[in-house]
């Protein structure tokens, strides 16, 4: 891996136009991304994380599609969050399940809930065919601070039925990506883990939750809406989404 030193200008790159959107599957997709690296890997993976970038391994990247600006960042604010009734349910629903952070260091047991959840979700995606050593990479290869959020049902020691890989940032906890218990979608467990996510982060007075982009339209998206307030990152900086609607 590269290593960039300090205060050596970052270097961007943009894909081809081969890869199929995963959202807009008519679309193809193009991304603008650089090499994280060096002493300044924190504080470069803070700056783009607040202008729209994602991490995947040690890269960050953004959606830089010629005729597609579906790709909208979105975010909680904490502090001004207030969960919905059907939100406050789910907390009770799942008042037994233990949460717990932990190293971003992979296990036997979280790569077969990740394998199992994809099998049920994601047959037809990209990440569909990745092994264990493609996990592991993905949870492992990070130059910044990247924890695992595990959720378990009959106390710390019990089974697992929910992972999420988060990014630590000065001003929040970016949610890279959740997978959960196929079998347990009336538990609303992606929720309860992104509610949980909003409580650690208020804990640690961490003003945002990052949820990565949202897509007008997108089924798949669709539960980042329920979240509010939610702000979205438009051409003027950050604003409130659901203003439009008040």
């Amino acid at each position: 891996m590269l290593i960039r030193q300090q205060n050596t200008p970052l270097r961007f790159f943009r894909t081809t136009p081969s890869m199929r959107c995963p959202y807009l599957p008519e679309r193809a997709e193009v991304k603008l991304l650089t090499e994280l690296g060096g002493q300044d890997a924190l504080k470069d993976h803070d700056r783009f994380t607040d202008a729209g970038f994602r991490r995947s391994h040690q890269f960050i990247y953004k959606p830089l599609c010629p005729s597609c600006q579906a790709c909208v960042p979105v975010r909680i604010p904490v502090e001004e969050f207030v969960p919905s009734r059907a939100q406050r349910r789910n907390l009770r629903d799942n008042e037994t399940l233990s949460v717990t952070v932990v190293p971003a260091a992979v296990t036997g047991e979280q790569f077969r809930l990740f394998a199992s959840y994809l099998h049920a979700r994601h047959d037809d995606g990209d990440m569909a065919d990745m092994g264990f050593e493609d996990y592991r990479a993905m949870v492992e290869d990070s130059p910044v601070d990247t924890r695992l959020v595990e959720v378990r049902r009959g106390g710390p020691e019990g089974r697992l039925v929910a992972c999420c890989l988060t990014d630590w940032l000065g001003n929040g906890i970016s949610a890279v990506y959740s997978f959960f218990e196929p079998t347990a979608v009336r538990a609303g467990l992606g929720t309860y883990t992104i509610l949980k996510l909003v409580e650690e982060a208020r804990r640690q007075r961490l003003p945002y939750v990052y949820l990565g982009y949202w897509i007008a339209g997108s089924r798949k998206m669709e539960y980042k809406r329920k979240f509010r307030p939610l702000e979205a990152l438009g051409a003027k900086g950050w604003w409130r989404l659901d203003q439009a609607e008040d």
